[in-house]
């Protein structure tokens, strides 16, 4: 999944209603575009010139509320194995890239941000706990990931039982929004629920005049509930949603649900899927319902380029004209400069930025608590993403709240603005389109109110 974009097709900027749970509201978003314990040396790396390095120095504070060690430790707990590995080295450069331009700035508290690095594999792999206690352990005030629902599902009360924030730059799932997670002062999410992108792909389907639409998912908490989104936006546009099909997270093999879905005859084919997908395109092409035969879609989960010398291959042209989305503004040439700097072989874009804001959000709420512990960066997360004085870097922010002013950080994943849940209560969905080479490219971006 990327957010690589290359010239060709036309990118355009919608506004998108989306009726959430309890009430619809009105659209005012507007988009921007294994373990290693080193403190993060980025700031000393050459920057291209296409990457804008904001010199600004940091009015130095010092903690005056207790709990912490003076010393504010972000660890990451992002893919580097497992079916989301992909996602993986944008997001740990994203964190990286943060931390550098902190420190660059003079850090927290006139000390240096540091940087621990856990993998969080996948809910197979079941790594992610013990990777965990290893985070908290180096004394972690917070921890970024995980990027998967699923495993954030299961570390989630032992991050919070610790006081240690957990800030996931890709959790998706409306689950978070819920009992027991909802009111909890320790989960925030930089990415938006899957009420967005369901409601953004339904009407996506829609607007390319889709009638017969059959959906096959991963039978888990992430796959379950954006499936339930996107037929719900489906059937309430007055289209049919043929059926959803489902199948296991360890499924060895894909025959009979890929039977079922050709049996349905559909117009479209909405997979929501990862890594899998390279497995089950070809048994859809197969069975006569490969993309070239039935429009096909895909969500964040595997929207990804499978061209040649990328990770996961398909022969070119399997994917010519495929749609998908990704939630998150578009990740502009200079943001893509600047991640370089920390990972100069980085060619996927997805959730970096989102991994960048939730770090500097938390740099900000610690300056704005006063202390680097957790339970107190908590409380102010919320407050510096909202209702201030808006800013757009940690230097300026950090400035402003020296001064004693309210902010309102609007980062370079769009405005974050989180609500009392911890999630985006705006947010922008990227549409992206595959050419003959398998490579994805971002045609439109849909903001919307959650």
């Amino acid at each position: 999944m990327t957010h690589e974009t290359t010239g060709g097709l036309m990118k355009r900027r919608n506004t998108f209603r989306v009726a959430a749970v309890v009430a619809a509201s009105a659209l005012v978003l507007s988009a921007c575009g294994g373990s290693d314990d080193s403190k993060d040396d980025a700031a000393d790396t050459p920057n291209p010139d296409n990457c804008e390095v904001d010199d600004t120095q940091v009015e130095a504070t010092e903690p005056t509320v207790g709990g912490g060690d003076g010393v504010l430790t972000i660890g990451s707990l992002l893919p580097a194995t497992g079916s989301l590995a992909y996602l993986g080295p944008p997001e740990y450069a994203g964190v990286d890239l943060a931390i550098a331009d902190i420190n660059r700035a003079g850090g927290v508290f006139g000390e240096d941000v540091v940087g621990e690095k856990a993998d969080s594999g996948d809910t197979d792999s079941g790594i992610a706990p013990a990777e965990t206690d290893n985070l908290i352990k180096a004394g972690s005030d917070v921890i970024v990931g995980a990027a998967s629902s699923g495993v954030s599902m299961t570390v989630i009360d032992k991050i919070l039982s610790a006081g240690v924030v957990q800030f996931s730059p890709a959790n998706t799932s409306t689950g978070f929004d819920n009992a027991p997670y909802d009111g909890e002062d320790l989960y925030f999410r930089t990415a938006p629920s899957d009420i967005l992108q369901g409601a953004v792909m339904a009407n996506l389907l829609l607007e390319d005049g889709k009638q017969n639409i059959a959906i096959l998912a991963r039978q888990d908490a992430y796959g379950e509930t954006l499936a339930a989104e996107i037929a719900k936006g489906v059937t309430e546009g007055g289209s049919t949603v043929a059926g959803t099909v489902f199948y296991g997270e360890k499924a060895q093999s894909y025959d009979s649900q890929v039977s079922e879905v050709a049996a349905l005859k559909p117009d479209a084919i909405v997979l929501v899927a990862f890594e899998e997908t390279t497995t089950i395109i070809p048994q859809l092409i197969q069975s006569g319902v490969g993309p070239a035969d039935v429009s096909t879609y895909f969500v964040d989960g595997n929207t990804a380029n499978y061209g040649e010398g990328d990770t996961a291959e398909l022969p070119d042209g399997t994917l010519e004209g495929t749609k998908g989305t990704i939630p998150g503004a578009e990740a502009g040439a200079g943001f893509k400069d600047c991640l370089a700097t920390v990972d100069d072989d980085l060619k996927d874009y997805a959730y970096a930025a989102e991994s960048y804001d939730a770090v500097v959000v938390s740099a900000l709420a610690a300056l704005a608590a006063k202390s680097d512990a957790g339970v107190e960066i908590a409380k102010q997360i919320p407050a510096v993403t909202e209702g201030g004085e808006k800013c757009t870097t940690f230097a300026e922010c950090a400035n402003l709240l020296a001064e004693g002013s309210d902010i309102d950080y609007d980062g370079i994943s769009g405005p974050i603005e989180l609500g009392p849940t911890g999630s985006p209560t705006a947010a922008s969905i990227g549409i992206y389109q595959y050419d003959e080479k398998n490579k994805i490219s971002s045609v439109d971006y849909i903001e919307g109110d959650i």
